[in-house]
C-alpha cells in the first residue's frame, strides 16, 4: 500500500552551530549533508517553532518543529509529487491528516509511528473509494476491517487544512 517512512531516516537532530543563539533565534542553515532549513532554534541549537526544512533529497517540510523534529501540524511534499498534510510527532506522521499519493490515491484518516494506522479512508485517482469500500481500521498500512469512520475522515479534513492554513 502506502509507505510514508522515507524520510525518517535524514530526521536526526541537526544541532545549529551558532555561538549567537539565545532562547528562540531565527536562522538559515546549511547541513553538511545539502539539507536547509530557516526558522528557528532553541538554546541548544535545535530546531524549534515554526520552519522549513529542505532535505537533500529534495523533500520539503514547512510546519512545526519541537527538539528537533517535525511536531504539531505541518505539510511535507515529496520529490515524486506525493504529499502529506497533517499531524507530526517525533519526525513521523502521527495523528489526523491526509496523504496525497503521486498517482492521486488519497488517504485520510489516522497515522501512528509514521504508518497509515486507525481508522481512515482510501480514494482512488477516479474518486471512488473501491467495492467494497476501504474504509475502517488499517494497520500496518492495510485494511484489517471495515468501518464506517466519518468523524475520523472529518476530523483529519480539518487536521489538513489547518496545517494549510498554519503553513502557509
Amino acid at each position: 500500500m502506502l509507505v510514508f517512512s522515507l524520510f525518517t531516516r535524514e530526521l536526526r537532530k541537526h544541532p545549529v552551530n551558532c555561538s549567537c543563539v539565545t532562547m528562540t533565534t531565527h536562522v538559515e542553515h546549511r547541513y553538511s549533508e545539502g539539507s536547509i532549513y530557516r526558522g528557528y532554534v532553541d538554546s541548544e541549537g535545535l530546531r524549534e517553532g515554526f520552519g522549513i526544512l529542505i532535505l537533500s533529497d529534495g523533500s520539503r517540510f514547512r510546519g512545526h518543529f519541537q527538539h528537533g523534529f517535525f511536531a504539531g501540524v505541518g505539510i511535507i511534499n515529496f520529490p515524486d509529487g506525493s504529499r502529506y498534510e497533517g499531524d507530526f510527532q517525533q519526525g513521523k506522521f502521527d495523528g489526523y491528516g491526509t496523504f496525497y499519493r503521486n498517482d492521486g490515491m488519497v488517504y485520510e484518516g489516522q497515522f501512528k509511528d509514521g504508518s497509515m494506522h486507525g481508522l481512515g479512508l482510501v480514494t482512488f485517482p477516479d474518486g471512488c473509494h473501491g467495492l467494497p469500500r476501504n474504509e475502517g481500521f488499517f494497520e500496518n498500512e492495510r485494511l484489517v476491517r471495515r468501518e464506517k469512520c466519518s468523524r475520523t475522515i472529518q476530523r483529519a479534513r480539518q487536521v489538513a487544512g489547518k496545517a494549510r492554513e498554519q503553513c502557509a
